[in-house]
């Protein structure tokens, strides 16, 4: 049985993910997810494992990566939290070296910190998160993550990456920083895994990977709000389109496609003046984008008649 089953993989063989995480659940938005930082190359890909209805996983210190879908499966069958790090703990050899957190769909939590995870180490469990870390500068770290969570009043993404950012405040990792992730699906799967994962974003090798995150963090609502865009624009809801548009660009204005969209959207309802000083904009980072204007017209994502469409080419 999996739950009896002896992992006798050597300590040896572990990535060394020397971390600090958390996992957390936001019962208004219907969201799970986790956040991870560390001094160590791409901790996002052993740290933290998450499936929409189901729960999330961190598996830190000398990580245990079976732990992420060991611990799944044992959610997906019914098991509590408690139940399921009970479980992969009594399971492992190397109980002692590592750090483990398990979230479940309804937002319980458990955790377990290895008696020889290397100081300064230790978790809160409290409503609906677990904070966890090991290596440590400080044993102010993981009280301060859960203050953090606690205290900020955004959405789920948000107060997981204010988690991490109130570790660094503390000193975060003895050894400094290096990577970060920061990982949100629904907490009640539309039974399309495509559709489960509302964010996944990676830094796996920076000087700041905080900052990275937050950059990132910042480009994703952009493009939330594009996707609105499109999906207004397919349903020809120019007016809603343009809005969600205009809070793109307004949200990452360095990206010239922002500004593109904005500028069809405007042209589609009939305000072309108003768009040509965004399309002249454009055309001045990438000539391309012409060439790609002169695309729209025949699938009708531009509605422009020819004298229209010449003078935003001339440009």
């Amino acid at each position: 049985m999996c739950s009896h089953a002896k992992d006798i993989r050597p300590i040896a063989g572990s990535p060394f993910a020397h971390t600090y995480s958390i996992v957390a659940f936001d019962p208004e938005a219907k969201e799970m997810g986790g956040a991870v930082q560390s001094h160590w190359f791409a901790v996002g890909s052993v740290v933290l494992w998450a499936e929409g209805g189901v729960g999330v996983v961190a598996t830190q210190s000398f990580t245990n990566p079976s732990f992420g879908p060991r611990g799944l499966e044992m959610l997906r069958k019914g098991m509590r939290p408690e139940e399921v790090v009970a479980s992969l703990v009594d399971s492992d050899e190397g109980r002692d070296m590592r750090q483990l957190a398990v979230l479940d769909a309804q937002g319980q939590a458990a955790a377990h910190t290895g008696k020889r995870c290397v100081p300064a180490t230790g978790h809160v469990v409290g409503e609906h998160f677990s904070a966890q870390a090991n290596m440590m500068l400080k044993g102010s770290v993981w009280p301060a993550m859960a203050k953090a969570f606690r205290k900020t009043q955004a959405p789920l993404a948000e107060r997981l990456l204010a988690a991490l950012e109130a570790a660094e405040g503390q000193g975060g990792d003895i050894r400094g920083r290096q990577s970060a992730c920061l990982l949100v699906v629904r907490s009640e799967s539309t039974g399309n895994v495509w559709e489960d994962r509302v964010l996944d974003l990676r830094v796996d090798d920076s000087r700041e990977p905080l900052a990275e995150l937050r950059r990132l963090l910042r480009i994703r609502r952009a493009y939330d709000c594009m996707d609105k865009g499109d999906n207004a624009l397919e349903k020809g809801l120019m007016e809603e389109a343009m809005q969600h548009y205009s809070a793109a660009e307004h949200m990452f204005p360095e990206n010239e496609e922002m500004v593109y969209w904005h500028a069809v959207t405007l042209v589609n309802i009939g305000h072309l003046e108003e768009a040509l000083p965004l399309f002249e904009k454009v055309f001045a980072v990438n000539e391309n984008w012409r060439e790609m204007t002169r695309r729209q017209v025949p699938l009708g994502l531009l509605k422009v008649d020819e004298a229209g469409l010449r003078r935003i080419i001339d440009l």
